[in-house]
């Protein structure tokens, strides 16, 4: 108790000075509307400020996971999407989808997956993902992002496969001119990163700069109307159009992708096998 009066002693002028201070400013802002409202305002900036700060941090620190969540659904919708394209070319008169739709018994399943690396500027390059046979992957899988294609798995381990890239002289795709159907091969000659060769489009073609090429589906590998790119330039060789395609993808770009398969193929090969060797 001693050392309190002491202090209280020791420090009476400040006291006093801090006490008459605070009373001053709080009648000063009880009897002035116009600074209280100032002071008010000043104190919900500043807690404005602080909060939104609070909420950049957070959403910064979110924006992985918020990253999956839109991936994963990515995946969901272009599943749905591709499955029903898949069953309406199983019949020429498209008959209506019902909600009775069993997406167990899908055509395709498709997986999400990210590129761990990637090679552009070689003649033959290559991807690696992040998906393996663990992850139901096998070879001569087809691979795209949102913007379009982009190679076709090569080579998988338990963890991880290798992708032909679109960006390497041994692949070739059939894809065809979105508006009239004439079908070609996209190759790839190692001059652009961003531009790759549709060949043998016969002449009949309707063919012009600025058209949509897409994939041609005559393949177990590539369904039917993925995106490619568009025409930058074509000229005809020996009664064939070639037409230079620039990429929608930018492949020197690459994060998440997709891995598409399809669940019937094994048995389509096995048919269409059977088929050859009972022609034989």
């Amino acid at each position: 108790m001693q050392q309190i009066l002491n202090f209280l002693i020791k420090y009476k002028v400040f006291l006093v000075f801090l006490l008459l201070l605070v009373s001053g400013l709080r009648l000063t802002f009880y009897a002035h509307t116009y600074q209280n409202t100032n002071f008010v305002n000043s104190t919900n900036f500043i807690s404005a400020n602080i909060y939104s700060m609070q909420a950049s941090v957070s959403e910064y620190f979110n924006l992985k996971s918020q990253n999956e969540v839109l991936h994963q659904e990515n995946k969901f919708l272009r599943e749905q999407l591709l499955n029903l394209e898949g069953l309406n070319q199983l019949d020429t008169t498209k008959p209506k989808i019902t909600q009775d739709l069993n997406l167990n018994d899908s055509l395709y399943t498709i997986i999400p997956a990210e590129v761990v690396s990637n090679s552009y500027n070689n003649p033959d390059n290559y991807l690696l993902l992040n998906k393996g046979t663990n992850d139901g992957i096998e070879n001569e899988l087809a691979i795209f992002s949102s913007l379009g294609i982009i190679g076709i798995t090569e080579y998988t381990s338990a963890n991880f496969s290798r992708v032909i890239s679109i960006l390497n002289r041994n692949i070739s795709i059939n894809a065809k001119l979105k508006k009239s159907n004439h079908f070609g091969t996209l190759t790839w000659d190692a001059v652009s990163v961003e531009v790759a060769k549709l060949k043998d489009v016969p002449r009949s073609a309707p063919v012009a700069i600025g058209d949509t090429i897409i994939t041609g589906g005559k393949s177990f590998i590539f369904p039917e109307e993925l995106p490619i790119g568009t025409i930058q330039d074509f000229e005809l060789i020996q009664g064939y159009f070639e037409i230079e395609v620039r990429l929608f993808n930018d492949m020197t770009n690459l994060g998440k992708v997709y891995i598409l398969k399809r669940n019937n193929k094994t048995e389509a090969i096995s048919t269409l096998n059977k088929n050859d060797n009972e022609s034989e």
